[in-house]
């Protein structure tokens, strides 16, 4: 049998230069060095040790996509998505969750917040010393933001906060947490960004244990008269719902690179298998309905790899709609969801068993079709971009 052809993010693309390649070849090292060894210990262990954040910090992988003024290493959404393909080869969506937790936690910092909070946290987070977490979803709200019901009060030159979130990522370990907060009135016009030391007396976390990102930090967060100085505020009081929105757009597209670089590894993990194991005399991939099942893999990576490019190319310039990237996201949880399926249904009984990648991409499918806004919203708010 010939070999099958790479997904077409292995091969050329107008969209990527050398200096892609390069960053390409960077983090392949870093993760067949730093990650790889260890993601079944990591994953059956549930954590992974602090010390991964530094040595992210040293290889320049923590400040990817943000501005080299902070600390960052610069770099467009091609070196981000690079950079979540790349991590996937980890074999572990948890480790990659964690560990690029301030993707999500820190662009409302350095969108909105003072000169002095974004120099003393930013780089501090890109050299791996403090790990940031954004903190929105509550226990009674899920994709429901504009009914957010913790409350932070002025008084004096603090706001006091009470109330609590849950699903958060890093959530236990993190040094800093950007909260959404209600400071005013309902809806989306009382919603304000918070600055939250981890340190806060009246700031408790339990951990929460999951059905996949097994080693990733999750907990809930409870505040109780938790006193936050007000110059943690970021930008104006009660004008923090349209940050929260612009941080889901990069959020989605985060997401979709994810889903490519987990799908690409099921379709690859899944040919190598088939190209060994025999059945009935031939080799799994002699079989007629094997080979479809691996095509109807690569057509799918093929096609979300390139809505993927020019959602990239399109946020680069300023230009995505939100439309585009919720359909880019249920798209690419979709290609995730079919190419673990068919993943373990290749493998069979194999594929079943833990240790086996398929097996553990196959139980993370469903946290990226929820998490940042679940499927059934994202074709909600298409709709409503599109006057449907």
């Amino acid at each position: 049998m010939p070999e099958a052809p790479l997904p077409i993010v292995q091969r050329a693309s107008p969209f990527y230069g050398e200096e892609h390649a390069e960053f390409r070849r960077l983090v392949r090292r870093f993760v067949e060095a730093e990650i790889l060894p260890f993601s079944d210990e990591w994953d059956e262990a549930e954590e992974f040790p602090r010390e991964l954040y530094r040595k992210a910090g040293e290889a320049g992988l923590l400040g990817v996509g943000f501005p080299e003024s902070y600390g960052g290493a610069g770099g467009d959404w091609f070196h981000r998505v690079i950079l979540s393909d790349e991590l996937a080869g980890g074999l572990a969506g948890g480790v990659s969750a964690s560990l690029m937790s301030h993707h999500i936690g820190l662009p409302p910092i350095l969108a909105l917040g003072s000169e002095e909070l974004k120099q003393r946290i930013a780089p501090a987070v890109f050299r791996g010393e403090t790990i940031s977490a954004l903190a929105i979803t509550e226990p009674s709200g899920g994709s429901d933001v504009a009914r957010l019901r913790t409350t932070a009060r002025r008084d004096g030159d603090c706001y006091v906060v009470n109330g609590s979130k849950t699903f958060i990522t890093s959530g236990v370990r993190a040094d800093v947490l950007t909260v959404a907060v209600r400071t005013g009135g309902e809806g989306v016009g009382g919603i304000s960004f918070l600055v939250i030391d981890g340190n806060s007396p009246g700031l408790s976390r339990t951990p929460l244990r999951k059905m996949g990102w097994w080693c990733s930090d999750t907990a809930t967060l409870y505040f109780e008269d938790c006193r936050v100085p007000v110059t943690n505020r970021l930008g104006e009081e009660n004008r923090g719902f349209y940050a929260v929105m612009h941080n889901f757009n990069s959020e989605r597209l985060a997401i979709a690179a994810t889903c490519y670089g987990f799908a690409r590894v099921c379709y690859e993990q899944a040919l190598a298998y088939a190209r060994e194991r025999e059945t009935f005399g031939r080799k799994l991939v002699e079989h007629q309905v094997i080979r479809h099942k691996l095509v109807d893999m690569t057509t799918r990576l093929e096609s979300l790899k390139a809505y993927l490019d020019v959602l990239c190319w399109q946020m680069n310039r300023g230009e995505a709609s939100p439309a585009s990237l919720a359909m880019l996201k249920n798209v690419a949880t979709g290609c995730l969801e079919f190419c673990a399926k068919e993943g373990v249904q290749i493998f069979g009984g194999a594929g079943y068993l833990r240790g086996a990648a398929v097996e553990r991409i196959y139980r993370e499918t469903k946290v990226l079709s929820i998490g940042g806004g679940a499927e059934e919203i994202m074709k909600d708010l298409a709709a409503r971009q599109l006057g449907l």
